[in-house]
């Protein structure tokens, strides 16, 4: 079979698509036919040895995936060889075929393409756990979505719009604003442009936001801390920008401000019920209409390291997807 192999720790560049072996399940796991894989920017991180659970080469990319189980290892009930499924992977969904555990494995609905599928996982479920369990938005709060033209930040602003937060989508430029606000923004800033700690005050009423939804960094950090409401909690997604935050912690105490960390695949290891209470909602949410994946592109395998290199240049919105067939 063939899979986009990484074999040392010099970023996407270093990617190459080869032949290697099926893989096997073991215990508790599925192989799957992978019939898309979703791609993210935690796989150019993977790619230079940067993510928090570093694999050792030679691997494949690739956290999501949807496709049909193949086979089942040892011990498996749950799932049947033809199920259609949305796995959760360590790592390994650039490839034509991955095993998965199967209790990281959800059923995935008849209606639902394989695209969307792929697409739905990793941005969604950080996006709703980020804001319904760490934050706890309530309805009638201000939510701040920075980057809202990516992947999690365009279903950052879907899910705050769901919850009931008026939301102030910030993004680079009138294109990618124009993307947010037909997913439900009430507020755009263009952050190249404008001074977003002055236009969060002023659409605030000098309040401020309650919420702020961050996988940027850098300086839309230091505008967030400037603007938040009393009592606001800032959700630290990830630092696309490149630059780590470093927090004054007086700061913090002038507002009794909190600042959240979001390790969304942290749940599926240590607290798989929040994660499967979370993809419950978001799934029936998606039957209803409610919410879909907005998929810019799709690539196949040879391609892989375009895709990549779509998202990590920031060129993409929503997601950007690989289809192996």
């Amino acid at each position: 079979m063939r899979a986009v192999v990484c074999h040392e720790f010099t970023g996407p560049a270093a990617l190459r698509l080869e032949d290697i072996p099926e893989p096997r399940p073991g215990t508790g796991q599925v192989r799957i036919l992978v019939e898309a894989c979703g791609v993210n920017f935690a796989d150019s991180l993977i790619s230079r040895g940067q993510y928090q659970k570093q694999p050792q080469p030679p691997f494949s990319p690739g956290f999501e995936v949807s496709g049909k189980v193949l086979e089942l290892g040892a011990g498996v009930e749950e799932l049947k060889i033809g199920d259609r499924v949305i796995a959760m992977t360590p790592h390994g969904g650039y490839a034509e075929q991955v095993v998965a555990d199967s209790k990281r494995c959800v059923q995935m609905p008849a209606t639902m393409s394989w695209q969307d599928g792929a697409a739905f996982p990793v941005v969604f479920g950080t996006s709703h756990i980020a804001l319904w369990h760490r934050a706890r938005l309530q309805a009638g709060e201000t939510l701040v979505v920075h980057g809202a033209s990516g992947g999690v930040g365009l279903t950052a602003v879907a899910v705050g719009k769901l919850l009931g937060a008026t939301v102030i989508a910030t993004a680079n430029g009138p294109g990618k604003l124009e993307v947010a606000r037909e997913h439900g923004a009430d507020h755009l800033i263009d952050s190249g442009q404008e001074d977003v700690r002055l236009r969060i005050k002023e659409l605030t009423d000098g309040r401020g936001a309650n919420v702020v939804y961050d996988p940027v960094g850098g300086e839309l950090f230091t505008a967030s801390l400037r603007s938040i409401a009393f009592e606001g909690r800032i959700l630290l997604i990830g630092f696309a920008s490149g630059t780590v935050p470093q927090i004054p912690a007086n700061h913090l105490l002038v507002k009794n401000v909190d600042v959240i960390g979001v390790n969304w695949p942290a749940y599926a290891e240590l607290h798989p019920e929040v994660m499967t209470e979370s993809f419950r909602t978001l799934i029936q949410w998606y039957l209803d209409g409610a919410i879909k994946p907005h998929i810019s592109a799709s690539y196949p395998l040879e391609q892989a390291v375009e895709a990549l290199n779509q998202v990590v240049s920031r060129k993409s919105t929503g997601k950007v997807v690989i289809v192996p067939k």
